[in-house]
């Protein structure tokens, strides 16, 4: 596997615990906080795309119970 530089987990209410990380090849990692050895990957462009949806809240119907 590459060598990832993972953040510090991000945890939501409950158990919900994420990280990001980056490798030096520009790919960008997601994993469930304790399963970083089974991450999604793409590319830091990709992620960056990922984030900015997120902030504009283009995934706000997935939260809506």
């Amino acid at each position: 596997m590459a060598d990832i530089s993972w953040e510090e987990p991000y945890c939501g209410a409950g158990n919900n615990c994420y990280r990001i990380g980056v490798d030096g090849d520009g790919n960008s990692y997601i994993a469930v906080a304790g399963q970083e050895d089974h991450p999604l990957t793409d590319s830091r462009a990709a992620l960056s795309a990922l984030i900015r949806d997120i902030k504009a809240g283009k995934a706000d119907h997935l939260l809506e119970g």
